[in-house]
């Protein structure tokens, strides 16, 4: 029979933690929301702290850290937008990584997954939904704050440019973190994926202080996870965050918050 060890936080994440059972280690994140899974995860309870399994085959983020991710990753407190959040399975876990006092700012533009993630920030009180499309950074900025970092998970030709853009335009010149889910077939087949993403990581290199770059494989086929900490000054100032209200077909915060 195999014998589960106590949660371990990660010190990059603290509310990233690792438990080994017999000779694999499993990641897990102490979640805010509520029961059910949202995508059959295991829920538990240790030490008085409700956890999820954070699944590397459901979760480009899970399986960089699996892969030897060294780079920054989400915090306590911090502010983010998720570029690509779909329905919600690895947004519900960076809303887990920001904790209560955190928000995620969840962008998707096909209606169907985001009527899912719609519902699902129900049980996620920090995890705020946005109808817009990534590439629209005009139409949807002046829903979401500064922030602390931006996580794009889009498989799109060009994605690296989309991420840029909304760095520029929600980090600006302050210290910040960028975090890609690089889909490499997505970007053409004028080249392998491992061109595409050494493409990638030339172009943000100019404003990045990358981590080294993992490669996804055998979870996610010729995918890369890259990114890293901007250059710059004072972190985002700090407003009451407050949840969203629908208006013209969109979610923004009530005025006033």
């Amino acid at each position: 029979m195999r014998t589960a060890e106590r949660m371990r936080p990660l010190a990059g994440s603290p509310r990233l933690a690792e438990r080994r059972v017999g000779a694999r280690t499993e990641l897990w994140t102490e979640t805010v929301g509520d029961p059910p899974p949202v995508y059959g995860e295991r829920w538990t309870t240790v030490g008085g702290r409700s956890y999820r399994e954070f699944d590397p085959h459901r979760s480009k983020l899970s399986a960089a850290v699996v892969r030897g991710w060294a780079g920054p990753l989400p915090r306590p407190g911090e502010r983010w937008l998720y570029l690509g959040a779909a329905s919600g399975s690895t947004a519900s876990h960076v809303a887990d990584l920001v904790g209560p006092d955190g928000r995620v700012y969840a962008l998707e533009r096909s209606l169907r997954p985001f009527a899912r993630l719609w519902a699902l920030t129900e049980r996620w009180p920090n995890l705020l939904p946005i109808l817009a499309d990534a590439r629209d950074v005009e139409g949807y900025q002046e829903l979401v704050p500064p922030v602390d970092g931006v996580y794009a998970d889009i498989a799109q030709p060009d994605q690296v440019e989309i991420v840029r853009a909304a760095r520029d335009a929600l980090v600006g010149g302050r210290a910040g973190t960028v975090l890609l889910a690089l889909k490499g077939s997505s970007m053409g087949r004028d080249r392998p994926p491992a061109a595409h993403a050494a493409a990638a990581e030339a172009s943000l290199a100019s404003s990045l202080d990358l981590a080294a770059t993992v490669k996804l494989d055998p979870f996610h086929r010729a995918h890369f996870f890259l990114g890293g900490t901007s250059r710059g000054g004072a972190a985002a100032p700090r407003a009451a965050p407050a949840r969203l209200t629908p208006r013209r077909g969109r979610f923004r915060a009530p005025r006033g918050r």
